[in-house]
């Protein structure tokens, strides 16, 4: 029987809320989950920066130049605080390359957006408990498929709902939209981006770990809780920069690139806390006892004894054991 919505809304019930969420975060830590945040977040930018320079000059090789001006636009007006400068000279300087690098370039960041989608199966298969990803061939063909298909999308409904509005004011100034077109854009854009984000989110926590997945609705809860913590980071990190005097004082010309390096670090953390939530309502409906296996590792005082040696250790035990005596006197 394949697991749906139903089953998961009465497992969520029955287990709690608060305590999953609990046993979610424990399965995300144990299974190295922030390791595998920060290898995401590094794939994706470098297939961000080379893949947004590639476009914008590509439009102009190819005589696109409206698609290239739409994307300078957004970009620029996406980039916090004085980095829309930044973008634009660096996104201007790509449309007066050598056409072979350029398609380079875009081989580069597709080749890299096809390793974020191998690193989203390697990180899935540890907060799912297994050791071992998928065979070479079959992990990167796979990724390949999930990059120009469920990422490419998810990446799209993302940018609809948090970026829309600067796609839509640039789409505006490039085509002379009328306030009418703009304001459609702008009602449009969160229920198609919002359906796009959950639906691909869903398909991809489903195709990249190497196991028998349960449905897509189910899997749907875990891609909810990703969408939710995604906005919240986007929007907290963009109201900080916005806000914040010192964020693009400090890094100068480097502030925008410092800006996608923390959204793309808080992106892969949301997408893999989802993963684990999803993996373990799965795991409270099958009964299994808990987030993490036990700990068999050393206690504390074994673990301090090499740092501090045999004297060291016994000091330390006597005056813990002082301690003890003399809070029980004063009670």
């Amino acid at each position: 029987m394949e697991l749906s919505a139903d089953h998961a809304w009465t497992t969520l019930r029955e287990y709690g809320m608060r305590r999953l969420a609990h046993d979610s975060f424990v399965r995300f830590r144990y299974g190295d989950g922030m390791s595998h945040s920060r290898a995401l977040a590094f794939q994706m930018c470098l297939s961000i920066i080379p893949g947004a320079i590639a476009l914008v000059g590509l439009s102009s090789v190819t005589h696109q130049e409206q698609l290239g001006q739409v994307l300078q636009l957004s970009l620029s007006r996406l980039a916090p605080g004085e980095g829309g400068a930044s973008v634009i000279d660096v996104l201007g300087g790509g449309s007066r390359r050598d056409a072979l690098a350029l398609w380079l370039g875009l081989a580069t960041s597709l080749v890299s957006l096809t390793s974020t989608m191998a690193q989203v199966e390697r990180g899935a298969n540890r907060i799912y408990g297994m050791e071992r990803d998928r065979p070479f061939p079959r992990k990167y063909g796979r990724a390949v498929i999930l990059a120009l298909t469920a990422g490419a999308l998810m990446v799209t409904g993302f940018v609809a709902m948090v970026g829309g509005a600067a796609i839509g004011g640039a789409l505006a100034q490039v085509w002379d939209w009328t306030d009418g077109q703009h304001l459609a854009f702008d009602v449009v854009r969160w229920p198609v981006g919002f359906l796009l984000a959950l639906v691909s989110t869903s398909v991809l926590f489903r195709a990249a770990p190497r196991r028998r997945q349960p449905g897509h609705t189910w899997l749907a809860f875990g891609a909810l809780v990703t969408l939710v913590l995604w906005t919240s980071f986007t929007l907290a990190l963009a109201l900080y920069t916005d806000r914040s005097g010192t964020f693009g004082s400090t890094y100068g010309p480097l502030t925008t690139v410092m800006a996608l390096l923390l959204w793309a670090f808080l992106s892969s953390i949301a997408l893999f806390l989802g993963l684990a939530f999803a993996a373990q309502l799965e795991a409270a409906r099958a009964g299994e006892p808990g987030p993490a296996l036990p700990d068999v590792g050393p206690s504390a005082l074994e673990e301090r004894e090499p740092l501090v040696g045999a004297v060291g250790a016994a000091g330390i035990a006597a005056l813990r054991t002082a301690y003890g005596l003399l809070r029980r006197r004063r009670r």
